[in-house]
């Protein structure tokens, strides 16, 4: 796997923070809700309950699309536009876990999607 499956340095991540409930906001707006995430070596991600926006999608981000983290205000911030997020692979909760398949197509999506 590359670095989109880890936080940077710069993210201001600190392992063993929960980050759910967070809200997550693109680079033009808020996207939704941290529902899960994950700190795993070579597989951190953040699932993102969008709500309303896209009627109720679940959306995973790799930790490497993470920009930053703001513990006092709980916000994540994405390097990527809400329509490169709606236009993303549908989240697939039985896959998402050890399926290097779908975290292929998913690197390979945010990897030629740069805000």
């Amino acid at each position: 796997m590359t670095e989109m499956w880890g936080y940077h340095e710069a993210s201001g991540h600190k392992a063993g923070t929960d980050l759910t409930g967070f809200k997550v906001e693109a680079t033009d707006g808020s996207i939704g809700k941290v529902d899960k995430h994950s700190e795993e070596v070579d597989s951190a991600y953040i699932v993102v309950d969008t709500g309303v926006w896209i009627f109720g999608k679940h959306v995973l981000l790799p930790a490497g699309t993470i920009r930053s983290i703001d513990a006092t205000e709980r916000k994540i911030y994405v390097d990527r536009t809400k329509d490169e997020i709606k236009d993303s692979p549908e989240f697939d909760k039985d896959k998402h876990a050890g399926d290097l398949g779908y975290h292929q197509q998913v690197e390979g999506y945010y990897g030629t999607h740069r805000s």
